[in-house]
């Protein structure tokens, strides 16, 4: 499955393993992270794509707009925006 901007993933590796983020941008082989709590909008996270597992599921364009927006989207997931 191609990882896109909106996407939800959960991270299989590094100090995030298991949280659920979404995708804001992919410059291939990395994609750009957040969950709105721990990396915000402000500084996301960037991860090899590799370490990404991708959901079903994404976010529309309007629910990427704020931190508030991706944390209420993102806490149907799991604990990983709980946090």
């Amino acid at each position: 499955m191609e990882i896109k901007r909106g996407q939800v993933v959960r991270s299989l590796a590094g100090h995030d393993k298991g949280d659920f983020q979404t995708v804001l941008q992919v410059l291939s082989p990395y994609a750009f992270v957040c969950d709105g709590k721990r990396r915000r909008l402000e500084r996301p996270k960037r991860k090899k794509l590799k370490h990404l597992a991708p959901a079903a599921a994404v976010l529309s364009e309007e629910s990427l707009k704020t931190n508030r927006q991706i944390r209420r989207a993102l806490a149907s997931f799991g604990d990983g925006a709980k946090r």
